[in-house]
């Protein structure tokens, strides 16, 4: 898109919502900051932000977005349809793509990452406990649907061990098996769940969740047995810097095989072996209540890798290449460390790295501190505390917007130390 020379192009973001205020009233605060940038061809551009609502599309209308954040078509088909639509027929850009929602899921991972030689935990999918809701399920189960030993199984996979949905998605259906009773309990409870069974490692030395957007990542120390309040812990040297760039390395690498820009992952790290364990989720968690101390690099993150996209109209590609990824994988001249800087050449080469680095340099210089401003200020404090009094009891109001506050101020003090050294060169 073009315009006189000095004429700002706008683009506009859409942004796809289901019941989350905090973040998007904070990238849309941040936008409203960001003003007028110069690309580096020296064009200038605007960002505008509007929320999408549900309605009667005609096939034909014409979009006015340019990139859409998608936060509710997994669950739901219309306005999955409605993306579809506006990516075919229109070429409006995706965060992320309706059509990796069928990929868009532990198994699918699993798969891929094993083929990619990365260690995931033995896994195994079992049928259906109980018949899905099709009356030609009795006949079609009565001949394909064969009897099999759960308790082989388990066995041979080994106590303790993992009963999970195949697809996932915000810890449902998640169970810890010690021994037969606890796995029959479980099974009996999955229901019309497809359900994986999958190896523990035991006595895991670091629990490590990533969250990546575009070429980004932020991999942090997870405590899934915490509130959701602790799970995030506040710690900037738990790995060793080889094991901190294969954690960086696995989940751009899914990221870009499964065309994924806005995705977290979750691995155990034991020994300095890095095992993948959920590589998918397509609505990422981004609360302020959850990420705190890096809910700032999450709005940054997201608010430069759309400007990105719309400004430089980065071509979207939604449909898989596995052939240079298994060509790398199956080539027994590569041991593991060499394959996995050949993946990572091939998410940087998906996600423009060295191209979106520029630009950051050139034409989003000023966001570092435009966001140490923001996240500063009276206005973001304002969307603490109503985030807080949505999410909590009001007696328990002041003893979380303390906590979050001072997580929050922690990063402020940090991020003012970072950006004193940056400029002091």
């Amino acid at each position: 898109m073009t315009a006189p020379l000095g004429t700002p192009v706008t683009h506009l973001i859409g942004l796809l919502l289901g019941a989350e205020e905090d973040w998007p009233t904070a990238l849309e605060a941040l936008v409203g900051r960001l003003g007028t940038i110069t690309a580096p061809d020296g064009s200038r551009h605007r960002i505008t932000t509007e929320r999408v609502s549900i309605e009667p599309f005609n096939l034909r209308d014409r979009p006015r977005h340019d990139l859409v954040v998608d936060r509710l078509a997994y669950w739901y088909y219309h306005p999955r349809e409605w993306l579809k639509k506006i990516a075919l027929m229109d070429d409006v850009y995706l965060l992320n793509s309706p059509f990796t929602f069928q990929s868009m899921e532990k198994h699918s991972a699993y798969c891929a990452l094993m083929r990619l030689g990365m260690n995931v935990p033995e896994t195994v999918l079992v049928p259906y406990k109980h018949p899905v809701d099709n009356v030609r399920w009795a006949y079609t189960s009565s001949k394909y649907n064969l009897p099999f030993e759960l308790d082989a199984i388990a066995e041979k996979l080994g106590y303790p061990l993992y009963m999970k949905p195949f697809d996932g998605g915000g810890w449902r259906g998640v169970s810890s098996i010690k021994d037969r009773a606890a796995l029959h309990h479980a099974y009996d409870e999955s229901g019309e769940m497809l359900m994986h069974l999958q190896e523990s490692i035991a006595d895991f030395d670091v629990f490590a969740r990533a969250l990546t957007i575009g070429p980004e990542t932020m991999v942090m120390k997870f405590q899934p047995d915490q509130p959701m309040h602790h799970r995030y812990a506040v710690a900037h040297d738990f790995l060793d810097a080889e094991t901190g760039a294969e954690a960086i390395a696995i989940s751009q690498s899914v990221n870009a095989f499964f065309r994924w820009e806005f995705n977290s992952c979750e691995m155990l790290v034991k020994d300095g072996v890095v095992y993948p364990i959920d590589y998918a989720n397509a609505c990422p968690d981004v609360a302020v209540t959850s990420l705190h101390y890096y809910f700032p690099w999450a709005m940054k993150a997201l608010l430069r890798w759309s400007t990105y996209c719309a400004v430089t109209a980065r071509a979207p590609r939604y449909h898989v290449d596995t052939a240079p990824w298994f060509a790398i994988a199956d080539d027994p001249a590569l041991d593991y460390p060499a394959k996995l800087a050949a993946y990572q050449e091939l998410a940087d080469d998906y996600f423009e790295t060295e191209r979106y680095l520029e630009f950051i340099d050139t034409s989003l210089a000023h966001v570092d501190e435009m966001v140490l401003d923001w996240i500063a200020s009276e206005e973001f404090r304002a969307v603490l505390t109503s985030t807080v009094q949505q999410s909590y009891p009001p007696h328990e109001w002041e003893q979380f917007e303390a906590h979050f506050a001072g997580l929050v101020e922690l990063w402020v003090r940090d991020e003012r130390g970072q950006l004193g050294l940056r400029s002091h060169g």
